[in-house]
């Protein structure tokens, strides 16, 4: 029997979502309670992976078991794992469902800060003021529809292709000192968002226009765009499926 789980973290204290040989992971603080309540390996499928620093609001994994659930398994599991990460439902799907392959759409937001704030120290970039959010905004029209955006793609990755169909790009101004940025698609390569956002943090700030951002996509070269945005602003919101592979 196949299960989605639904959780979220905090990603300040993790070397990313996904097991590596070298620091923890949100991967494996959560096999690791699985294992321990279920008393044998139950490897985990990420809908994605966020890189270290970076957070998830709602973050998908599929796992398979030969029998039903334990009782009370999500408040075993919470009761568990550190208090940076929280499942908050578990679902039984279709055998062939996939946390990563049948996600129709991924959004992510990116928040920003113009104020020292220390409470929002992990959660939000904090930057210059006197961003020009119109033209950002009007740059990232530039974004919409399906197109390659390797110029917004760590370099050295194993994808088998850069293109993306991005459906939602926009700063949204919450107030004088706080914003983010949200940008819905139907895939995200590895490091896109923050390369996104670091090349209209130009944009706003006056150092390129519309016309450098429609030649940096044009270009598929990472060269071209600008530096990534820090990790603390970012995380992921949401994770769109069909219902149809839910039971």
């Amino acid at each position: 029997m196949r299960y989605f789980v639904e959780f979220s973290y905090d990603g300040t204290d993790f070397h990313g979502s996904q097991t590596q040989p070298n620091g923890n992971t949100v991967q494996a603080e959560m096999e690791k309670a699985f294992s321990t309540i279920l008393r044998h390996d139950v490897p985990l499928t990420f809908a994605g992976r966020t890189d270290a620093g970076v957070h998830a609001q709602k973050m998908v994994a599929h796992f398979d078991l030969d029998k039903a659930l334990p009782a009370n398994f999500a408040g075993r599991l919470n009761n568990l794992l550190p208090p940076s990460i929280a499942v908050h439902a578990i679902r039984r799907v279709t055998d062939e469902a996939h946390a990563r392959f049948d996600a129709q759409s991924r959004t992510y937001h990116y928040r920003i800060t113009t104020r020292k704030n220390p409470f929002l120290r992990y959660t939000h970039t904090r930057v210059a003021a006197g961003l020009d959010f119109d033209a950002m905004n009007d740059a990232a029209q530039l974004l919409l529809g399906k197109q390659d955006f390797a110029s917004f793609c760590r370099v050295h990755t194993d994808v088998k292709t850069t293109l993306c169909d991005v459906q939602e790009a926009r700063w949204v101004q919450l107030s004088d000192t706080e914003a983010y940025f949200v940008i819905t698609a139907d895939r995200f390569l590895r490091n896109m968002v923050r390369a996104v956002v670091g090349t209209l943090f130009e944009i706003g700030r006056g150092k390129m226009t519309k016309q450098q951002l429609a030649d940096i996509i044009a270009a598929h070269d990472r060269c071209k765009a600008g530096h990534s945005a820090p990790a603390e602003g970012l995380a992921l919101v949401e994770i769109i499926y069909p219902q149809n592979i839910y039971l």
